[in-house]
Order: C-alpha cells, then sequence, then structure tokens
C-alpha cells in the first residue's frame, strides 16, 4: 500500500520542503495551509492535494476531515509542522499573544494527531517539528519555547498511548535552518556551527522522510535535534 501523508503548514519554509521531498519520494500528500497563493502554487508544481485550513480553530480542523472522510482518505504518515514565533518583552506579552502562539504551534499538534490517528488503520508514522528553542532560549521568546517544549513532552506521551494502534510517534528539533536566502548568509553565520554550514529545510525534510519509512518502526518516543552540531558547541566569552 502506497504512504499518504499529511503535512501541516505545507506552504512555506520547512513545510515546503516537507512537501517536495515526500512528493519526489513517491508519496501521495496532502498538505493544509492558509497561504491559498503559496499552497496552490506548490500543489500544482508537486501535484499535491492542498486544502485552506486554520489550525487555530478546531471547527476547521474536523471541517477537514469530515471532508477526508467523505472521500475516503486515510493516512499513513502526519507531520505537524505547522508554527509561528512572537518575539516579545516578556513583561508586556499578553495572555492572548501567548495562547496564540499555543494554539497554532501545540493545540494543533495534539488536535491533527488524534483526528490522524483515528484514520491510521494500519498504523502509521507521526513527526512532531519542534526546535531547540524547547531546550535553550533568547530573551523575549517564551511563548514559541513554552510550545516547543510541550511538543516535546507530547511526542513521547503520545508514542506511549498509541503504542496499541502500531503508530510510533517522533519528533525532530531543527536549529538554524535559513528558510530565506541562504546565499546571503555570512562566514560568520556559518562557523557558528560544527558542520560548518547554516541548515536548509530539506535537511529537516529529508530526516522526516527517514523517519516515516514503513520499515522504521524501532525509534520511538524520541526527539532528534538536527542542528549542524551547534547545540553540543561550548562557548566561552573572553
Amino acid at each position: 500500500m502506497s504512504q499518504v501523508a499529511l503535512i501541516t503548514g505545507g506552504a512555506n519554509g520547512i513545510g515546503k520542503a516537507l512537501v517536495q521531498t515526500f512528493k519526489e519520494a513517491g508519496v501521495h500528500v496532502v498538505f493544509v495551509d492558509v497561504d491559498d497563493h503559496q499552497g496552490e502554487a506548490l500543489a500544482i508544481a508537486c501535484d499535491a492535494s492542498y486544502y485552506h485550513v486554520d489550525v487555530t480553530k478546531p471547527e476547521a480542523i474536523e471541517a477537514f476531515f469530515r471532508k477526508m472522510d467523505q472521500e475516503k482518505v486515510t493516512f499513513s504518515v502526519l507531520i505537524n509542522n505547522v508554527g509561528i514565533t512572537k518575539v516579545q518583552p516578556f513583561l508586556e506579552l499578553s495572555y492572548q499573544e501567548f495562547d496564540d502562539v499555543l494554539k497554532t504551534n501545540l493545540y494543533s499538534t495534539f488536535l491533527f494527531s488524534q483526528h490522524v490517528a483515528r484514520r491510521m488503520p494500519d498504523g502509521g508514522r507521526i513527526i512532531n517539528i519542534g526546535s531547540t528553542r524547547a531546550f535553550m532560549s533568547e530573551p523575549n521568546t517564551e511563548s514559541y519555547a513554552a510550545s516547543k517544549g510541550a511538543i516535546h513532552s507530547l511526542t513521547h506521551a503520545m508514542a506511549m498511548s498509541l503504542q496499541p494502534h502500531n503508530i510510533t510517534v517522533n519528533a525532530i528539533s531543527p536549529g538554524w535552518i535559513e528558510t530565506g536566502d541562504h546565499q546571503a548568509l555570512t562566514d560568520v553565520d556559518h562557523a557558528q556551527h560544527p558542520s560548518n554550514r547554516v541548515g536548509k529545510p530539506d535537511d529537516v525534510a529529508r530526516l522526516a522522510l527517514f523517519l516515516a519509512d514503513e520499515n522504521q518502526a524501532f525509534i520511538n518516543g524520541e526527539n532528534i535535534v538536527i542542528d549542524g552540531g551547534m547545540t553540543k558547541k561550548m562557548i566561552y566569552e573572553d
């Protein structure tokens, strides 16, 4: 049976690389986003299926899955990729701003995982895109760090709960992945990484494809950091 992958936030950045990489591997891809211009263009270019879904609205997610049921679509892979960040001084960060990030990054991961797990009759793979910001931070990134830290915990919890359904759940935590102009980066930017370069979206996509392999069932409940070794580098100030 050929694989069918569902990717959230698939229109741009890492999500776009995921759509392209999985399609090139022969996987049928369904992806959701709110950027219709980029989403529709990518769907045509890759022969993938695009749907407009606001992942912050549970009713929109439910409507999407009702449509999938009507079309008799089941999934073998889910990649919870969608994510936003707000850099806001901590003492000025509002509840609404904090909640907006959690709704987009965390709650959508929970809801999509729950819906898809019900539609994985033969088991499958759930892959959550986390971040090294779950373990290290810069100032004023509390909402993003909290959402990604929670995704890390949710990953291993779901791995335990979905064991009876033969569904593995893993997370990927990217470090610095340049989704814009990689050529505009400086030598100093690249030198911060023991791998001697800043990451690219397809670095993450290739790892996701490895974890999604239907024969790759023994990696489960894990978080895999992909950051060119940056978080292992000890830094001293002169």
